[in-house]
């Protein structure tokens, strides 16, 4: 959305004008044929755009090809090491190669260059804090923000060498502050589309904020194209996280915003019990709506008429629900969530 410079993943643009993207990353066995493609499912039916699938193997690269065959959305291989797995996943028709150059031969990242070339597959240099290429970690005794943006530009002009222009960069660390420094500094000296995230940023809880403060600060910045958060959790999980900080910023489009009270002793209706449920039920709507969720007339009656949606508590248990500004009815408790779904079904 940000950068100039456009890829291509498959079919989705990456990039230029396109609309921000959501990625994931499979953690099942890869030669686990029948779960892998499970975990595509899911991960789409959330709302993924894209995924990666790991290829440590000659026989993921095998499955790769039937995984390939049952996906919807486009799919990055993960190369480390070996650099035959990427030639392989590109034959099984993998979108996109993820490689780190720090731990791939340079002979070996011109041959996935060369083969991504001839297939119009893009390629993502992927940086990590953990695995700077020795000699730049050397000179700077750590993956300071300075190593890995120097890692990152001269990956960059290495495959600008062999005449390579369709790829993404990340340069990611598990500390916050290095990885939006690093990505500010990096932006600032390259125009190629840039894939965002907090590499191993923890569990639901602790990930999730890290990757919210990381990924937005930058979002805000105006810097990114294609987000993935990392957790130690359901890879459904890394898909939701990602999408509600793009709804946050206003940044994807056809998605419902749902604004809730905290609640307090005024509460007159279950806000916790309806947000719940309706976040859970709109997950997978396509509209571009704001419905708010308030337990009393103190806000509620202000934000019922600016939203699509509105519903307060009036009385106990007594909800007035607005559609489009505009008082609509009243309900009791238990039946506002079939009152608001029929709405969102009309909006």
């Amino acid at each position: 959305m940000f950068s100039k410079r456009e890829v291509l993943v498959g079919s989705l643009k990456v990039g230029g004008t396109a609309p921000l993207s959501v990625q994931t990353m499979t953690n099942s066995r890869t030669e686990d044929v029948k779960s892998t493609i499970e975990q595509i499912r899911r991960a789409t039916a959330a709302g993924c755009d894209l995924i990666r699938v790991s290829c440590p193997s000659p026989e993921s690269t095998v499955a790769l090809k039937e995984i390939i065959k049952h996906s919807n959305i486009p799919i990055i291989a993960d190369i480390h090491f070996n650099y035959k797995r990427g030639l392989e996943a590109i034959d099984a028709g993998a979108q996109c190669i993820r490689i780190n150059p720090g731990n791939i031969p340079a002979i070996g990242v011109n041959e996935i260059v060369r083969a991504a070339k001839y297939h119009g597959v893009s390629v993502r240099i992927g940086i990590n804090s953990g695995s700077v290429e020795k000699a730049i970690l050397a000179k700077y005794s750590e993956p300071s923000v300075d190593a890995i943006v120097e890692s990152a530009l001269l990956n960059c002009k290495k495959l600008e060498d062999l005449d390579f222009f369709n790829f993404k960069v990340s340069v990611k660390s598990s500390d916050v502050r290095v990885t939006v420094a690093s990505y500010r500094k990096l932006a600032a000296k390259i125009d190629y589309p840039l894939h965002l995230g907090i590499t191993e940023a923890g569990t639901l809880f602790s990930g999730t904020i890290k990757s919210a403060i990381g990924i937005g600060s930058l979002l805000l910045d105006g810097i990114g194209d294609t987000i993935r958060v990392s957790l130690s959790s359901d890879i459904c999980e890394e898909v939701r996280v990602g999408r509600q900080i793009l709804k946050s910023l206003s940044l994807i489009g056809n998605s419902i915003n749902i604004v809730s009270c905290p609640t307090c002793s005024r509460t007159l209706v279950n806000v916790i019990d309806l947000s719940e449920k309706l976040e859970i039920y709109c997950a997978s709507v396509k509209k571009h709506m704001k419905i708010s969720i308030l337990g009393c007339v103190v806000n509620g009656v202000g934000e019922a008429q600016h939203s699509d949606i509105g519903i307060y508590g009036f009385r106990r248990g007594i909800a007035k629900i607005y559609f489009k500004g505009i008082e609509h009815c009243e309900a009791k408790a238990p039946e506002v969530f079939d009152v608001v779904k029929t709405l969102i079904d009309e909006f």
